[in-house]
């Protein structure tokens, strides 16, 4: 149930240490105003609804779908919040899960570690972040990752995002840190709308006027989110001591690139071995970007292992979750990762993943018919 893309021979090592092991499910939500731009993103219908989006995907993580929520899950062009997946996973498998505020908005209803960050204004105004918060937010993912690794003991850690127009920020990261990554992203779309994302970051490193010898973190306060550095470090931190799995595509490329730079540049330690990135099929084969091939274009000796579960809906008797397969949402809220998890640990097979989420969806759909007016949404 696991292909990998990438460095196969790092991928394979590491499958074999954490085999029959069950992780810890980090969280780590952010926001950026760059989700808030007309057809950004399809992370919710509307700027309004994407302002919610990170707040209703970790209350469903932490409750699920029995809870009635204070921010019911935003309505998409099509298909289903990937929190479905993530949740049908750690609440099957009885797997922690940690939620980190790296930046948001509004606050959500769970308990939720704040890491004093802030939303960030829009990449393309250069000035996303102030660099004492950046600095703050790294300071904080390296204090975490170090004390969530001595949790794992010898399994690893799943280190997951929540940020609407991640994949833009991540292009821009990306892009900063010379990775050829232009027309390789993906999206939430089912066709990624890469010129909408290359105008916004050539706009932005324009106004920042972003050299090729940037520091990491200025690169990240002029056109990053919260949720990066955060996540970069905790990575680096955690390496140390035990697995990490990033849970994402294209966002958790560009934190992967991060954690090179700011590892170098700040005479950190690190385990690479211990990092892989770990996605789902959707992402990894997107015909409408190139993730594999933007994992290739990292240096030669620093291509990252891409992982992806080859979970299916294909033969769903939901059509939100069927959307999945025409190249919807396809990934999120470390979805792949918790995936991955499932058949790395317990050995779960398609049919058993799938019955565990359309469990969720069920759930979902039941309770939005009971619910109060003011709490229905579509899914």
């Amino acid at each position: 149930m696991i292909n990998i893309y990438t460095q196969v021979s790092l991928g394979e090592g590491w499958l074999h240490r954490y085999g029959g092991k069950l992780p810890i499910f980090a969280c780590v939500l952010g926001f950026t105003e760059t989700g808030l731009i007309p057809g950004i993103s399809a992370a919710g219908l509307t700027p309004e609804d994407r302002q919610y989006t990170a707040c209703a995907d970790a209350e469903f993580l932490y409750y699920g779908a029995e809870y009635y929520p204070k921010y019911p899950l935003p309505p998409l062009t099509s298909g289903a919040s990937p929190v479905l997946i993530s949740r049908a996973v750690v609440a099957n498998l009885h797997i922690p899960v940690y939620l980190f505020n790296a930046g948001l908005l509004h606050i959500p209803p769970v308990p939720l570690i704040d890491l004093g960050g802030m939303a960030a204004r829009c990449l393309s105004q250069g000035a996303a972040m102030d660099i004492a918060t950046v600095k703050q937010l790294l300071t904080e993912g390296l204090r975490w990752g170090s004390q969530l690794s001595c949790d794992a003991g010898n399994s690893y850690l799943i280190l997951s995002e929540c940020v609407v127009g991640g994949t833009t920020t991540a292009l821009a990261i990306l892009t900063g840190l010379g990775i050829d990554a232009v027309g390789k992203v993906n999206s939430s779309h089912a066709v990624c709308n890469h010129q909408q994302k290359w105008d916004l970051v050539q706009t932005g490193l324009a106004k920042a006027k972003i050299s090729s010898l940037v520091d990491p973190l200025e690169l990240v306060a002029a056109v990053g989110d919260p949720m990066q550095v955060v996540v970069a470090g905790m990575a680096i931190a955690a390496s140390r001591k035990c697995g990490v799995l990033l849970g994402g595509g294209t966002q958790m490329l560009a934190v992967y690139a991060l954690i090179q730079a700011i590892a170098h540049t700040y005479s950190l330690s690190w385990k690479p071995a211990e990092i892989v990135i770990g996605t789902t099929r959707w992402v990894a084969e997107d015909p409408t970007g190139a993730t594999i091939d933007l994992a290739q274009s990292f240096s030669k000796n620093s291509i990252p292992p891409l992982l992806g579960t080859k979970l299916s809906f294909a033969n769903s008797r939901y059509s939100q979750l069927q959307a999945y397969e025409r190249g919807f949402v396809k990934e999120g809220v470390g979805a792949g990762a918790a995936c991955i998890a499932a058949s790395l640990g317990e050995n779960w097979q398609q049919n058993q993943l799938l019955e565990a989420i359309e469990a969720e969806m069920e759930q979902l759909s039941s309770n939005q018919k009971t619910q109060p007016e003011t709490k229905k949404s579509s899914v």
